[in-house]
């Protein structure tokens, strides 16, 4: 075993301790209003990571990923509610459904892009919603309910570091680079033999994955799921972490994620000019900083870019 794979493992663990030490001496002498705010910044994690691989490092325009958030909740809720599938294993079964949606999607529609792309999801989303409003199975319009609490903010982190780990090395490997290829120049990595079809449709389905994880997380977390919660807008809040973090990078998104998390609720004394404010905040970024808040560039990139000026002065 290499040296960088211990060191990576150690890193694991290390973060693994973390997350369990604030969990277990941390959370219950946390504000709750504040716990749940770090929770949810987690779920937004897990969403935004598989939306970055999709749009970030492989440049397909959707508009569907709370439709895989969906699938996921809903799906692993029916598993825990009627098959009585304990939550930690429903959990991860909630996010291979959504990963299978994403590759009935992914399958037929990849060969489109751009504006195409975005309407084919876009009305995935909607067909998603609307199948759920109207299936008494899964509660209709008034959702699932009693849907068993299982989510903390360990379980959630937990997740968020093997995503992140996950995510890291397939955007490392050989394979991985074949994404932002597609994304730079679909003919020319055509032209060298490369399917890429199969590529966009690996980046889909790995993508609706962890966003299905995400929704699975939020079903066990509120006790109850409803279609309002994965309608249209949600998949452009999601949208709008990549872009504002900086497509091509993956701990952009994840620094864009805190912030639109929390800053709604740091605004809430604003009550009334909150969203006017938030919405202004956002115009501003985008036109100082149009690329993002890291462009394609990691922010292990940044502290180390960083540090050698500090060397070098």
């Amino acid at each position: 075993m290499s040296r960088s794979t211990l060191i990576g493992y150690a890193a694991l663990a290390a973060g693994l301790a973390v997350v369990w030490g604030i969990e277990i001496f941390a959370i219950p002498w946390t504000n709750p209003y504040y716990a749940n705010i770090a929770i949810r910044v987690g779920f937004n994690l897990l969403a935004v990571m598989g939306l970055a691989l999709v749009l970030g490092f492989t440049g397909q325009f959707s508009l569907g990923h709370a439709g895989f958030m969906a699938v996921g909740a809903y799906g692993s809720a029916s598993l825990a509610l009627h098959a009585h599938v304990p939550p930690m294993l429903a959990i991860p079964l909630g996010g291979c459904m959504a990963a299978v949606a994403g590759l009935a999607v992914g399958v037929p529609s990849l060969r489109l892009s751009g504006d195409y792309l975005a309407v084919v999801t876009l009305g995935f989303n909607q067909i998603i919603v609307v199948l759920v409003q109207n299936v008494p199975a899964l509660g209709g319009a008034l959702g699932l309910t009693d849907v068993p609490v299982a989510t903390t903010f360990g379980v959630t982190f937990t997740w968020v570091l093997l995503g992140a780990v996950f995510m890291r090395n397939l955007l490392a490997s050989a394979y991985g680079r074949t994404f932002a290829a597609v994304r730079d120049n679909e003919i020319a990595t055509r032209s060298l033999g490369v399917d890429t079809t199969r590529v966009k449709v690996t980046a889909f389905v790995v993508g609706a994955f962890w966003a299905g994880i995400a929704g699975s997380l939020l079903g066990f977390y509120n006790s109850s799921i409803f279609p309002k919660q994965f309608e249209f807008d949600r998949s452009i809040e999601l949208l709008t972490m990549v872009v504002l973090g900086g497509t091509g990078s993956l701990s952009g998104p994840f620094l864009a994620a805190g912030l639109l998390t929390a800053l709604p609720e740091a605004l809430r004394e604003f009550s009334q000019y909150r969203m006017v404010v938030y919405a202004t905040l956002l115009i501003a970024m985008m036109g100082l900083r149009p690329q993002g808040i890291l462009g394609k560039h990691e922010l292990s990139d940044v502290v180390r870019g960083l540090w050698r000026r500090r060397a070098v002065a």
